[in-house]
C-alpha cells in the first residue's frame, strides 16, 4: 500500500510539473521540511533551507514570466524538457524501491512522462490562445495553470489517491479540449 501511495504522490507532483516546473518542487520542499512527505536518502537536499530559497525564487520568476506576452510561449519551449526532468526527480524522490534501474525507470516513465504530456498539452493550449487572441487570453491560461499546479500538488501531498483520479480526469479533459480546438482552428 505504501508503494501505491508513493506512486500516486509521484504522479500527482509530476503532473503539477507539467503546469509549472518549480511550484510542485517548492511545495514538495515545504512538505518535506515539515515532515509531511519523506524523500529518499538521495534527495535529502529537498528538505534544506537553501533548496527552499532557490525553489521559491525560481517559482516567483517562472510565474511572473508566464504573464508576459510571448515570453510565455518561449518559457513553454524551455519548460517542456525541464518539466520532464522535474517530474522524474520528484517521482523518483518519493518512490522507495531498492533496484536503482527500476527506481529511476519508474521515475522517468511515470513522472517524466506525466509531466511531459501535461506540459505539451498546456503548451498547445497557450499556442492556440496566442493564435486566436493575439496573446490577450494568455494570462487567463497562465492563471488556470498556476491554480492547477498548486491544487494538484496539494492534493498529491495530502490526498494522493484523489490526486491520481484528478490527473486521469485532467488527461481526459485536456485531450477533448485539444481535439475541439484543433477542429475549430482547421
Amino acid at each position: 500500500m505504501e508503494l501505491f501511495l508513493s506512486i500516486c504522490l509521484g504522479i500527482g507532483l509530476s503532473a503539477s510539473c507539467g503546469f509549472r516546473v518549480f511550484m510542485p518542487m517548492l511545495l514538495a520542499n515545504i512538505a518535506a521540511m515539515n515532515g509531511w512527505i519523506t524523500p529518499g536518502e538521495q534527495f535529502a537536499w529537498l528538505t534544506t533551507l537553501p533548496a527552499f530559497f532557490a525553489l521559491l525564487s525560481a517559482t516567483v520568476l517562472e510565474i511572473g514570466g508566464y504573464y508576459i506576452p510571448f515570453i510565455d510561449n518561449l518559457l513553454d519551449t524551455i519548460a517542456t524538457p525541464a518539466a520532464v526532468i522535474a517530474g522524474t526527480l520528484l517521482t523518483t524522490s518519493v518512490i522507495e524501491i531498492d533496484s536503482p534501474v527500476v527506481h529511476w525507470g519508474l521515475g522517468l516513465i511515470i513522472g517524466g512522462g506525466t509531466a511531459g504530456i501535461i506540459q505539451l498539452g498546456t503548451g498547445a493550449l497557450r499556442l492556440l490562445s496566442s493564435k486566436t487572441t493575439a496573446g490577450i487570453g494568455n494570462p487567463v491560461v497562465s492563471t488556470a495553470e498556476n491554480v492547477a499546479s498548486f491544487t494538484i500538488s496539494g492534493l498529491a501531498i495530502f490526498l494522493p489517491v484523489i490526486a491520481i483520479a484528478l490527473v486521469g480526469l485532467l488527461f481526459f479533459w485536456l485531450f477533448r479540449k485539444l481535439s475541439k480546438l484543433k477542429k475549430r482552428s482547421s
